[in-house]
């Protein structure tokens, strides 16, 4: 049988010991994932122990009460606490989701917590967006229209063509969903992964846009569309309760209509 390994350099090592309180009497280990580019060591795993009862229901709250009473140095990123600006998502007991969103008590035993896979790390739970977001600007994300309205006019829509955007509009850019696919993983540079293809049907769907022709003409590539296999690791992740591979079903539709 073959034996693979990691290089030497990316291989991760056991970190620190931070024990609660001896008189903590509810206490949860979190196992999280340390890496900091600029001293030059191999990453690792440090591990906490939180009291419970001095700390918030979510993972958030955990991370929160470790940077400011255990160790400072933990890097992450959050924002809102609500489940509304996608900054504090992350890989927690190997699935991704929200730190802000996720119970503590709705995972067992040890909590280990990484970067979103596949992902460059800036450092510690911290991964680089820069290409998603790249991504994210290729399919102009804003309403394209060639037609004029009167001064002071609003483009109008019906009730019916603006529920058309619900399920679209609601994703908040967390990334779960396309650190969740494999396929992304695989092709990165090329695919342009569920969270960016859901932003393009959003806007495909849109009664007001008028770059219908346009934004198929960007998308039909063996690469940038069509490397979704209906995995749906996707709509399993998402904090949202959004379905990305449903909307990247509707863009196949649309160029294959296109094509007859």
């Amino acid at each position: 049988m073959a034996d693979f390994r990691l290089p030497k350099n990316s291989r991760i090592t056991k970190g620190k010991e931070h024990k609660a309180d001896a008189s903590a009497k509810r206490v949860k280990k979190l196992k999280i994932y340390r890496y900091d580019p600029d001293i030059g060591e191999n990453p690792r795993y440090d591990n906490f122990e939180v009291d419970l009862d001095e700390c918030g229901p979510m993972v958030l709250d955990a991370l929160i009460k470790i940077k400011s009473e255990q160790d400072s140095s933990l890097t992450f990123r959050r924002s809102c606490r609500e489940g509304i600006c996608g900054s504090c998502s992350m890989n927690m007991d190997g699935r991704n989701g929200l730190a802000c969103t996720t119970a503590i008590e709705d995972i067992k035993g040890e909590i280990r917590i990484t970067p979103l896979p596949h992902m460059d790390v800036i450092k510690d739970l911290v991964p680089d967006f820069t290409h998603f977001y790249a991504q994210y600007s290729s399919i102009k994300p804003w309403l394209q229209t060639v037609s004029t309205t009167p001064s002071g006019k609003e483009r109008l829509q019906s009730p019916e063509d603006r529920e058309k955007l619900d399920g679209l509009y609601e994703c908040i850019l967390c990334a779960c969903c396309s650190t969740s696919c494999p396929s992304y993983w695989w092709n990165s540079d090329k695919f342009l992964g569920p969270a960016i293809l859901l932003q393009a049907y959003r806007w495909l769907a849109d009664s007001r846009d008028e770059m219908t022709g346009e934004r198929l003409d960007q998308l039909e590539d063996p690469f940038r569309l069509y490397r979704c296999h209906t995995i749906m690791n996707c709509a399993n992740v998402c904090p949202k309760g959004l379905n990305p591979a449903k909307a990247i079903a509707e863009i196949k539709k649309l160029e294959a209509e296109r094509a007859l």
